[in-house]
């Protein structure tokens, strides 16, 4: 995990949106793309970034794609915060 891209992909609201939908479990693609108004296209480009910085993981069943978050990379940035706050 790189902390760029993680915070790359922190920084669109769009994705933050998207984070906040899988925090009470996985979804499928149309799940969330039905929460925006924008192409699909544009959701799978947003929902890729936040694969690449490790923030949610993909499932695949049958002719479905399911997302959820990665709760370890999460941690490791609330770790890192505390850290930098001086927090033990």
């Amino acid at each position: 995990m790189s902390f760029a891209e993680t915070f790359k992909a922190l920084s669109d609201p769009v994705r933050r949106q998207i984070l906040e939908l899988l925090k009470d479990g996985r979804l499928s693609a149309g799940k969330i793309a039905g929460h925006f108004d924008m192409t699909q296209a544009t959701v799978s480009y947003h929902l890729k970034i936040l694969k690449q910085a490790d923030l949610i993981r993909e499932t695949r069943e049958k002719n479905f794609v399911f997302y959820e978050l990665n709760l370890t990379v999460l941690e490791e940035i609330m770790m890192w915060l505390s850290e930098l706050k001086g927090e033990t």
